[in-house]
């Protein structure tokens, strides 16, 4: 809870209650779908990481509240 309140409530404005509701759903998402964990060797708790390639790869960024969190994919 204080993670959520440090990295997300403390920097957004929430308007309603369906915000009040959504935020913190999309930034539960994220954690455990997307967000590195140092305890995980940089593995998210729900997905595990993709083994090493050496070819040229490219990466896109997709902007999860307005540009509050980020969230990188690796593209075929």
């Amino acid at each position: 809870m204080g993670g959520l309140r440090r990295e997300l409530l403390d920097r957004i404005l929430i308007v309603n209650a369906r915000h009040l509701r959504r935020v913190p759903a999309i930034y539960e998402a994220h954690f455990n779908e997307y967000r590195p964990h140092r305890s995980l060797g940089q593995a998210a708790p729900l997905r595990a990481l993709p083994d090493p390639v050496e070819d040229d790869i490219k990466v896109i960024r997709r902007d999860r509240l307005g540009g509050l969190i980020h969230e990188y994919v690796q593209v075929a």
